[in-house]
């Protein structure tokens, strides 16, 4: 019979099993030390065995972390779309490395337009510190230059928020994955992850409320939209320098997505997707064309003109109607507590130069060499007009009738108004001397009406529409402290 397990029988050549004599029982040890020890010796203690709160929880931890993840989503299988994987989270974090990168270049050329190292009233983010390390002084040509990257600056940013609502989509798995921390450098990664995204969230969300002029969060919009950039830069660059390749690698041409669970799918390629509706590429597509919607309803504030037309998602019930004085505004006469007694037939300008001073009348003003200038105005929020043509008197005309001559220094021009910000700006010596910046007091043959700035207003070239300071009442010369 063959070996072929047991109950079947022995063998033929195995031999019949030898009879034993049953086994005594183990004797007790003898008394005494064991063999070879001096009966004196001291035994060792056993070990201790720690239980503190700290192993505690350090063991529990190991416990879970060992168990695997818990229910929901930190599971894999949690998210089953199956349009979600590298190709599509690499396309669109490339096209927010660029677009990101356009609007944090635009965004440090909208600050140093206000000239914020010139004086205090120009910045509205104290201590910065040398996260103004770029700061120049903002030229006045070409004149449209503010315009143009503040304009890009918030039309950008609103085009780009289908495309990172996207990206947060595309990678949610990754905010969940188990275990949370692996290595330090991926701590580095999960926390700068972490400040990517609450950062990305903030300047998006504070920055589309800026340009509603709807101002519901706490402090200043240009001292937290400042440092907020700058939190969300720094998380932004070293999320970069750890996704850049492998982004790149996940756009070259190749046949599929890799399988879930390799190293390049993790977190992204479902290990039990649902059936797909729509392919990657048509969800690409209709992210883009998300993004076109937006550019059509936007870039209209930032060209001006008729165009302004299509700026459905432009504040409204800032255009105070046709005629010449009909273009945009910000803040009304009313909104700023203007008086009529504050400019009536009261009101003075005050002209102060080292040493000497002026008080001028309204019709002294209207009095002096009148000069006219095609400049536009634009704002932070991103609104613009087209050229209006201003008229009034040369800011260098007025620095000489308090003995400045061609080398005219900086000037401090403060307003009337008593609420809001920026009652009060500094203009650079260069802003000054340019021959187009005047103290205007018509605009396209008009008068200025209340909302424009009557009786006088700023009008600088290039100048953030928040330094054409309105309802002008003194101009001092040389010392803008």
């Amino acid at each position: 019979m063959g070996a072929s397990g047991i109950g079947q029988g022995q063998p033929d050549d195995v031999p019949p099993p030898t009879r034993k004599e049953p086994e005594k029982a183990d004797a007790p040890p003898p008394a005494g030390p064991p063999p070879g020890r001096d009966a004196g010796a001291r035994q060792p203690a056993p070990p201790k065995v720690r239980s503190g709160p700290l192993t505690q929880l350090r063991e529990a931890g190991s416990t879970a972390l060992g168990a695997g993840p818990p229910p929901g989503p930190a599971r894999p299988e949690f998210w089953r779309s199956p349009l979600r994987g590298p190709w599509l989270t690499a396309v669109f974090g490339l096209v927010l490395l660029f677009g990101i990168t356009v609007l944090f270049v635009t965004g440090l050329l909208s600050y140093a337009a206000y000239n914020p190292d010139l004086a205090a009233v120009n910045d509205q983010t104290p201590g910065k510190g040398w996260l103004g390390f770029y700061l120049f002084s903002w030229p006045t040509s070409p004149y449209w230059l503010y315009r143009l990257t503040q304009g890009v600056h918030v039309t950008l940013g609103i085009v780009l928020v289908p495309v990172l609502l996207a990206k947060l989509w595309s990678v949610i798995p990754k905010l969940f994955e188990w275990p949370p921390v692996r290595s330090i450098s991926h701590a580095l990664e999960r926390l700068s992850l972490l400040l990517l995204v609450g950062g990305a969230g903030f300047e998006f969300v504070t920055g589309i409320l800026n340009v509603q002029l709807h101002y519901i969060f706490p402090g200043s919009f240009y001292t937290l939209h400042f440092y907020g950039a700058w939190v969300f830069i720094g998380a932004f660059v070293v999320h970069v320098t750890f996704r850049l390749p492998r982004a790149l690698r996940a756009v070259r041409p190749r046949h599929g997505e890799p399988a879930s669970g390799t190293e390049e799918a993790v977190g992204l390629v479902s290990p039990r997707p649902a059936t797909p509706t729509i392919s990657r590429r048509g969800a690409l597509a209709m992210v883009g064309l998300g993004s076109v919607v937006l550019l059509v309803v936007t870039a209209g504030q930032s060209i001006g003109g008729w165009w302004r037309r299509t700026a459905l998602l432009a504040p409204h019930g800032q255009d105070p109607g046709s005629g010449p004085n009909g273009f945009q505004i910000n803040k009304t006469a009313a909104s700023v507590g203007i008086r009529p007694s504050d400019v009536g037939p009261a009101w003075r300008l005050t002209v102060r130069g080292p040493g000497h001073q002026v008080d001028l009348t309204y019709d002294q003003l209207l009095a002096m060499t009148q000069h006219e200038s095609a400049l536009p105005i634009a704002c932070v929020e991103g609104w613009s007009t087209p050229d209006q043509r201003w008229g009034g008197v040369r800011l260098t005309d007025l620095a000489a009738l308090v003995g400045l001559g061609v080398n005219t220094p900086e000037v401090l021009v403060e307003s009337v108004q008593r609420g809001g910000s920026f009652s009060s700006a500094v203009l650079s010596d260069h802003q000054v001397r340019d021959s187009r910046s005047l103290l205007a007091v018509r605009v396209n043959g008009a008068t200025l009406s209340a909302d424009h700035g009557y009786p006088a207003r700023a009008i600088v070239a290039g100048a953030p529409g928040v330094h054409n300071t309105k309802w002008v009442t003194r101009l001092t010369f040389g010392e803008p402290a």
